[in-house]
């Protein structure tokens, strides 16, 4: 692996490099796996993979020894876990540390796509809690939505928008997470194209893309509020110097981690640097503030806007739902169920943004008939004593693959289908058939 002379002289000065010792591992052709388990899914002993050595740094993680198919487990799909990359579930430590994750906590994930650190703070704050996860380009916003919906939890509102719109929010989140776009040198080991576009001038235009970002989101945190911000590269320009334009052009007071020493993570000015010859894990820099008091001080106010969405009558969806404290409404021609207690800020939402998806999509009824959704499948809303039927290894690839399957089952209706105890999606058994509703832009396309 060729790296860039200009790209290591211009990290030679950061503190944890060791010019050597960064040459070996990026021509050791060491890949590292890692998974994040989801706590409201995952049963070890189902586990198709040993579960063994965890990432110390996140209650969650878990390293493999080897890199499995996940497009053919099944487990995979039915949102058991996620396949993250280690140092970036470092995440966990700043909501334990600087977080009081059991009172109720608006969350804002900024640049969430595809959704890895989403789905690890759902499995961190309270179920009165809300996530707001958005994406700005269009293209990975499904991507993101399809994690949210394996995930399974119903206090998550995706949308579609830039930093500058959610200044209409001022003062409204807790904790904002800017995972910012960056020049992407902390992931040359995985993906050697990031090599060929790298320069100076591109880490340059992301420094001047990222001060932006930071610009336009801020008005929205509130006053005391944590605003976590991170990178995969290893430029100064895009880590500490842009933590201290953040301190000085905002009075943002830097808040600092504590650290075991035998987690290999470099603390340097401002922030924490992840370096893979130091540990099991690829570039990453992570730094927290803490917004202080300032002479304009207005709180965000929960005002009376025009409903945007409509309360509907519950009687087709509510013997679905184990919860009896939801609300249903229709929004663009969808059935949501969402939280009483969240009701009033998800409705404000979605006059303010561009909503995407929210609560959980339950279903739509069509002459009378209620088809469930696939989102009612994958969350943990749904009643336990639903019909289903349970699938083998090779019927569940074939329920994924949209294909038709032969099963002798009794009832008539829709079921669930099942592998090793995890909802997959829905069957409706017919008297002379079984169709297969998995949603046909999720099927799996290989052989």
């Amino acid at each position: 692996m060729q790296l860039p002379i200009l790209f290591l002289d211009s990290i030679k000065d950061a503190k944890g490099f060791v010019r050597e010792e960064f040459d070996a591992i990026h021509n050791s052709f060491e890949r590292i796996t890692s998974i994040r388990i989801n706590p409201t899914k995952f049963i070890n002993s189902n586990s198709p993979f040993p579960i063994t050595q965890n990432i110390p740094w996140t209650q969650f993680g878990y390293y493999l020894p080897s890199r499995p198919s996940f497009t053919f487990d099944p487990l995979f799909h039915s949102g058991s876990y996620y396949v993250q990359e280690a140092s970036s579930m470092f995440l966990e430590q700043v909501f334990l540390q600087l977080v009081d994750v059991s009172k109720p906590l608006k969350v804002l994930d900024l640049c969430a796509a595809p959704g890895g650190k989403s789905t690890h703070i759902l499995s961190l704050i309270s179920k009165n809690s809300l996530l707001v996860c958005n994406e700005v380009i269009r293209s990975r916003v499904n991507s993101l939505n399809e994690n949210i919906v394996k995930w399974g939890y119903d206090n998550v509102v995706v949308t579609n928008n830039d930093a500058k719109d959610f200044q209409h929010l001022e003062n409204y989140f807790d904790v904002i997470v800017v995972d910012a776009p960056c020049s992407g040198s902390g992931l040359f080991r995985r993906d050697e194209a990031a090599i060929e576009e790298w320069s100076l001038n591109n880490v340059n235009l992301c420094s001047g893309r990222q001060q932006r970002i930071v610009a336009d989101i801020l008005p929205s945190l509130k006053e005391n509020g944590i605003l976590i911000y991170s990178t995969c590269s290893y430029s100064r320009e895009e880590d500490e110097e842009i933590c201290k334009w953040v301190e000085r052009e905002f009075q943002m007071k830097h808040e600092e981690l504590k650290i075991n020493d035998e987690w290999g993570i470099v603390s340097s000015d401002y922030g924490y640097r992840f370096w893979p010859h130091r540990l099991q894990g690829e570039g990453f820099f992570l730094a927290c503030f803490r917004k202080t008091e300032r002479e304009s001080n207005s709180k965000f106010k929960s005002i009376a806007n025009k409903q945007k969405s409509i309360k509907i009558k519950s009687e087709q969806f509510h013997k679905w739902i184990k919860y009896k404290d939801f609300e249903f409404l229709e929004y663009q021609k969808n059935n949501y169920a969402v939280n009483k207690e969240l009701f009033c800020d998800i409705d404000f939402l979605l006059s303010k943004l561009r909503v995407i998806n929210f609560g959980v999509n339950v279903g739509v009824v069509i002459r009378d008939k209620y088809i469930p959704s696939h989102e009612l499948a994958m969350s943990d809303i749904l009643i336990k004593d639903v019909p289903f039927i349970e699938l083998d290894y090779n019927q569940s690839i074939q329920f994924l693959k949209k294909k038709e399957l032969q099963n002798s089952t009794t009832g008539i209706g829709f079921q669930l289908a099942k592998y090793k105890n995890q909802n997959l999606g829905w069957l409706n058994v017919l008297s002379n058939r079984i169709n297969n509703y998995y949603p046909k832009e999720l099927r799996i396309r290989k052989d």
